[in-house]
């Protein structure tokens, strides 16, 4: 994920400064990573099949690698819409970093849109958890990268990838606990933080990039 939103560009979850300071009322560990870290600024993604697209190329690799694969991508079609992606055939796809696996997950993707099947614009209309069932029945969308999508792309506050690596490590690392917490018990966890979830989320990854910078000698530019 980017780190800081550009000047002018929205930035996630909505309601982010009032979940901030409710969040940090009730658990100071939360003010901690405001204090050495900043407050989170992770751009807002452009609904629609070409963030979904990309979601589907970070699964299962690195940030960098994925913005890579997606950004040979777009010079390829020059705006990433499902007929465009649809026109590439399988060499091109190869020589922008998709798997075959991923060649699939993105065709399907993008006949789904074109047949109708499935509308990315109907989501906004839906509650989370409609959203998500929407999401995962796609070929290709498992819960992580369903949410993932609400949370980035339409901005829920509410929003809990208990999946994420980076968030079990950041809770880990943040309340000292021996053991990497599951999914299982990082959504017990986060259960006093609704509904500011998503939040709590974007702040757990702030403080995960700060100690990831720090571990490797980097510099870390607080918003």
């Amino acid at each position: 994920m980017n780190f800081i939103a550009p000047p002018g560009v929205a930035i996630v979850p909505f309601g982010l400064a009032e979940g901030i300071a409710v969040l940090t009322q009730r658990d100071a560990d939360f003010g901690r990573i405001i204090a050495t870290a900043g407050s989170p600024r992770f751009p807002q993604r452009r609904p629609g099949f070409g963030t979904l697209l990309h979601i589907i190329l970070e699964q299962q690799v690195s940030v960098e690698a994925a913005r890579a694969m997606y950004a040979r991508l777009s010079k390829e079609c020059r705006w990433v819409t499902p007929e465009r992606f649809l026109a590439l055939d399988d060499p091109t796809l190869r020589q922008c970093g998709f798997s075959r696996q991923k060649m699939a997950y993105g065709r399907h993707l993008a006949a789904a849109i074109l047949d109708g099947s499935f509308d990315p614009k109907a989501l906004a209309r839906h509650d989370d958890e409609t959203a998500l069932a929407e999401l995962v029945k796609l070929k290709g969308i498992g819960r992580w990268s369903a949410e993932v999508y609400l949370l980035f792309a339409l901005a829920r506050p509410d929003i809990w990838p208990a999946g994420d690596l980076g968030l079990q490590l950041a809770l880990q690392w943040l309340k000292g606990l021996e053991n990497r917490p599951d999914a299982q018990t990082l959504r017990r966890l986060a259960e006093p933080w609704r509904p500011w979830r998503a939040v709590a989320a974007c702040l757990l990854w702030q403080f995960y990039l700060h100690r990831l910078n720090r571990l490797n000698g980097r510099d870390f530019i607080k918003s």
